[in-house]
């Protein structure tokens, strides 16, 4: 069976539904370089044409041009039938020293900063500016952003403030985005955390979220977004080579061949890389919704079109009997054994 783009999964024990794949905003922020206006509002109405429904934004990306671009695209679309996501823990603050041009990878000017934040009153700042910014009346989802060395204030104020808001029913779901997995499943165990966004750690590549995460996740009746599925580019071609990213730096020689044998394995399936990527994470019972960055429209009718690929049932079976993926990795039944339906 193939993915629908427009298939909607709740997050557990809450009220908030996402299509099962999601529009991810950073790039559309300027992120490596300059994406211009008008390709920005393009993508993001691909992305609504072709039934995503789940957007992603924060203020970290291009100091708060993701969440304004993606606003104005969004204003003027039925409100009841989309959710946005933004988060919360970096302040936008004025740059009494810029250089004129941010230092965080964002192509933007920098007469603002960052400045990390995660007490109760950063958190409801932070929210009011992505308000001001997008233009709309609410939020849906907020996830604390990268409290790696934050843990102590993240867990003990701005979790808790965010629980009020959500109690309240200003917010539909609360929870934490990282590339780490291990404070994911702490942040699952011990806070009011809905959700988790997991980002590279549950890959073609990467299972490392089978230690700690996922089975927390699946313990606590809890959900998963996952990003980061391409591990920053060495999956998103049908044929990786040199030269090519893994998690933001070049790949090393030795992970370059083991996805071309991945992407050997794919092609005998009748299937690409960088669809078994998208895939891939969906396989496992809590992640209900893959988002991608989306820069253009042509990279979403990309994407949309990867994502409704069919996966033939036996190819995490020939992975697993390769050693290529982990022997642990359950099935599209969620089960450890492929199922017909991914």
């Amino acid at each position: 069976m193939r993915h629908r783009t427009t298939g909607r999964r709740k997050i557990a024990n809450t009220p908030v539904e996402l299509t099962e794949l999601g529009f991810g905003a950073s790039v559309i922020g300027n992120l490596y370089r300059v994406t211009p206006a008008e390709d920005a509002t393009g993508a993001i109405e691909a992305a609504w044409d072709a039934g995503i429904r789940y957007f992603d934004t924060a203020p970290h990306y291009g100091l708060g041009l993701s969440e304004l671009r993606l606003g104005g695209a969004l204003r003027r679309r039925p409100r009841a039938e989309y959710v946005v996501s933004s988060k919360v823990g970096r302040l936008l603050v004025p740059n009494e020293h810029p250089r004129g041009v941010d230092s965080e990878g964002f192509v933007v000017r920098d007469d603002l900063r960052r400045q990390w934040d995660f007490s109760r009153d950063g958190v409801l700042r932070s929210i009011e500016a992505t308000l001001v910014r997008t233009g709309l009346d609410r939020l849906d989802m907020i996830y604390l952003h990268d409290p790696d060395d934050h843990w102590r204030q993240a867990a003990e104020e701005a979790m808790p403030a965010l629980a009020d808001l959500r109690d309240q029913g200003v917010i539909g779901a609360i929870g934490v985005g990282m590339n780490q997995s291990a404070m994911l499943a702490r942040f699952l165990r011990e806070t009011a955390a809905d959700v988790v966004m997991l980002a590279g750690r549950y890959t073609l590549l990467d299972q490392s979220a089978l230690d700690d995460v996922l089975p927390a996740a699946e313990e606590l009746g809890k959900s998963v977004v996952a990003v980061g599925v391409f591990n920053s580019g060495l999956l998103s071609r049908d044929r990786p080579a040199e030269g090519m990213k893994y998690d933001y730096q070049d790949a090393p020689p030795a992970l370059v061949a083991r996805a071309l044998a991945i992407a050997e394995i794919c092609a005998a399936h009748g299937t690409t890389l960088p669809a078994a990527a998208i895939a891939f994470p969906q396989t496992h019972p809590t992640i209900i919704n893959v988002t991608l960055g989306m820069r253009t429209a042509e990279q979403v009718v990309r994407n949309v079109e990867l994502h409704q690929q069919h996966i033939p049932e036996g190819l995490w079976d020939d992975l697993r009997a390769q050693g290529l993926i982990r022997s642990d990795v359950p099935g599209a039944d969620g089960t450890g054994r492929s199922s017909q339906c991914l």
